[in-house]
């Protein structure tokens, strides 16, 4: 029996609609798993049946967790490179993709070409050899190679970002800026960014979430414990609680937090910069 058009529409709908769900599920359920365990017993996280409210809510183990480790320091050393790293991609990587989008010059398209290529090699290809390089000028052990290589170019994935999203943007602009006596300087900062602000709060938000998870930079480069971000600190206490899984997933969740409100600030500014960035290339 064949099915009409309009039958087919609604499966192919409802077969949509039923993959979105449980892949979100998958995503969400863990997520609440950790939540709920962090704020229960050693005893209530393994229960069966399996119990998903707990009978009193454990806001001691948040407490046990800052008690034991320095959490605040972590936390104030990963906001403080986050920031700058931030700050020091958007506007580089605002700038580089500035003079390939809208300025014409010999060799533009060969250079983003190999910025482009760059995307391809993995990090660890470059890791031995930059590492060598910052301790050769004495850098190790600082925050100076985590953050400096932000303000050199920004990432070739937020150069191309921001570069597709200029593009989009008319020529005319520019014209009737340079007949007004502006010059690149003046066009960027008064007609360009203001134009491209989810563009760059894109950037922003994917340096920040990118950042603030940063695990092998930070194990690469900090040796004192003073210097660790909270990577490094969730790390270091599951090696010490790895049996405590009320207290680990507790940490988990400090370390989660940020993430999620940067996130539920940004989501706005997320959607519309990916769906403006991607019109023309």
């Amino acid at each position: 029996m064949m099915l009409s058009a309009k039958t087919k529409k609604t499966v192919g709908k409802l077969i949509t609609y039923a993959v979105l769900v449980t892949g979100s599920l998958f995503c969400i359920v863990p997520l609440v798993w950790m939540v709920r365990s962090s704020l229960m017993t050693p005893v209530e996280i393994f229960m069966v049946p399996v119990k998903w409210v707990p009978d009193k809510l454990m806001w001691s183990n948040y407490k046990k967790v800052f008690e034991v480790l320095p959490f605040f320091t972590y936390y104030r050393n990963s906001l403080f490179i986050a920031a700058l790293v931030v700050a020091g991609s958007m506007l580089t990587s605002s700038i580089c993709a500035y003079g390939l989008a809208r300025i014409k010059w010999k060799g533009r398209n060969v250079v983003f070409a190999c910025i482009m290529a760059s995307m391809m090699l993995p990090f660890a290809v470059t890791l031995i050899p930059t590492f060598l390089m910052w301790r050769a000028i004495g850098f190790t052990n600082s925050f100076v190679p985590l953050v400096a290589p932000a303000w050199f170019g920004g990432g070739a994935f937020y150069i191309f970002l921001l570069r597709q999203f200029y593009m989009t943007i008319p020529k005319d602009f520019d014209e009737a800026a340079y007949l007004d006596g502006a010059n690149h300087f003046q066009i960027f900062t008064r007609i360009i960014l203001p134009i491209t602000k989810p563009s760059l709060a894109v950037v922003g938000l994917f340096t920040f979430m990118n950042t603030w998870n940063d695990f092998l930079g930070p194990l690469v480069y900090l040796n004192d414990e003073a210097k660790y971000t909270v990577a490094l600190g969730l790390q270091l206490f599951t090696g010490s609680y790895r049996s405590e899984w009320h207290l680990m997933m507790a940490a988990a969740c400090l370390v989660l937090i940020p993430v999620i409100l940067v996130f539920i600030v940004g989501q706005r500014y997320l959607i519309e910069g990916i769906t403006m960035s991607g019109v023309k290339g």
